[in-house]
Formats: structure tokens, sequence, C-alpha cells
């Protein structure tokens, strides 16, 4: 995986200009030097064989058919042009330019080297330790809400895979706190995991509102054929708690009534 990005010049606080016991402590990952560079490799993936690597901007100008020789010999080179959907070809699709749309990869035959890139979305490598075959996603939210991932692993059942021993592998990716949504976008992530269209049940008409059309219609299946309800079982309250604006219209002096021509209220 290579990340775009400018390319970064070491300093005088370079973690990488020290020790490994002093920047390798990132559990369940180590970081490998070579003499092009250091990249991250998963410990999880390399203990069951699978040759990978994350690469970071440092790489930058450097393409996969150039990354590759720093982690295998001997493969071909597959990626997709990505699109931020959820769509996953057969990697013997994606071996030459111009790349075909698409964020996912999944092998299907011996010696290949499987490619996608990622700043804030994550990389997802997923392996299948009983065949040896593997696949490789850009998921960003775009691609989780369309089930990428899911369909990367009923790929790789196809070709004899067993889901509960496949091993995955997220890359570097934005940290939550510094990529929020709206939750209009985590309601579609969130019904493509559960099924369900709401985040959380709203408790009043604004916050059904900024959860969009999928949170309306949910609502209204929700009513049921017959959307009455009985007020002697409810508790009526504002709908809009703390609204943005408050627009009035009504007759509210008597020389506008008069002038409008309308009987006093």
């Amino acid at each position: 995986m290579s990340e775009p990005g400018i390319h970064a010049v070491p300093s005088a606080n370079d973690p990488f200009a020290g020790p490994d016991s002093l920047f390798n402590r990132l559990e369940g990952w180590t970081w490998i030097g070579c003499y092009g560079g250091y990249y991250l490799s998963s410990d999880l993936l390399a203990e069951a064989g699978f040759e990978q690597g994350f690469f970071t901007r440092r790489w930058q100008g450097r393409e996969p058919d150039a990354l590759t020789t720093y982690l295998s010999a001997g493969v071909t080179v597959h990626r997709p042009r990505q699109v931020h959907g959820s769509t996953v070809l057969n990697a013997s699709k994606a071996d030459r330019s111009p790349w075909p749309d698409a964020d996912g990869l999944v092998s299907d035959r011996g010696s290949q080297s499987l490619w996608v890139c990622g700043a804030d979305c994550t990389p997802v490598l997923i392996a299948d330790p009983l065949s040896g075959h593997v696949a490789a996603c850009h998921a960003g939210w775009r691609g989780v809400a369309g089930r990428i991932l899911p369909e990367a692993i009923s790929r790789l059942e196809e070709r004899g895979g067993d889901r509960g021993q496949l091993l995955v592998a997220l890359g570097p990716a934005v940290s939550g706190p510094n990529y929020q949504v709206e939750e209009s976008v985590a309601a579609q992530v969130r019904k493509s995991l559960t099924g369900d269209s709401l985040v959380d049940e709203p408790t009043e008409m604004s916050a059904l509102l900024r959860l969009g059309s999928d949170a309306m219609q949910a609502a209204n299946a929700a009513a049921g054929d017959d959307p009455h309800i009985d007020l002697d079982t409810v508790k009526l309250e504002s709908p809009v708690l703390r609204p943005g604006k408050i627009l009035a219209v009504g007759l509210n002096y008597r020389a506008h009534a008069e002038e409008s021509g309308m009987e006093l209220p």
C-alpha cells in the first residue's frame, strides 16, 4: 500500500533516526527497516507467512511496481483505480493500466501482489491461511456502507476459505476524533452492519431530520399502515426543542387584519 502525500525530510526529532527499540512499540505491529526506508508490517499476517507492508508518505513517488520489490520477488502487481465504492474485483482483472474502477481486490491465482492506497480511509488486508488467498480493500465510509468487506470475505469463501479462520489487518488511517461525520453518514454505516436505518432513536424532530432521508423512511415504516396514535397513551412535548429560527405568520395586530380583509380573531 502506498500513501500519496508530501515527501517528508528526516529531522533532528525524526523517530526513525534512533534505535528500533525507541519506536518499535506498536503491539501487534513491527516497523521493518530496509535500504529504502521503513514500512509497517502486521505481526499476525507475517507469522502466518503472508508478505505484506504498509508504506508511509516517505515512500511517495515510488509506485507499487517498485514497492513490491521490498516485500517479495517474482510476483505480479495488481491495483485498482479507487473510486470510494464497494466493488471487489479478481486481481487478474487489474493487472495493467488503465486500472479498473474498484476499491477491493481478491487474489485468483498464485504469486499476485495486491495494492490499495489509503490516507484518511482504512486499508484492510484479509488473508486465508487455509487456501493462501488474500484480499486488499480501500475501506472508506462509502465502501463500508456499501459492504465492501463482506463482499471480499464472500469472495474468499468462494475460494475455499472459512471466515472463522480469516486473518485481518486494519492499516493506518485517520483517528475518530480527527474525522467527524454527519449523523446521516453514521446511519448509513450502521444500516450496512445491522440492517437498522437509525443510529439512535431520535427524541425530537430536528434530530430525526438530521439523520436524513433513510431515517425518515425508517420512521414511516415503523408507523405502519395506521400512523394514528391514541393521545391518551403519550405525553405531548415540543416537537423541536432547540429551533434554529422561529418564523411567525398571523394576524398579529388589528390594522393588519383590517387591511387584509380578514375577520378579527
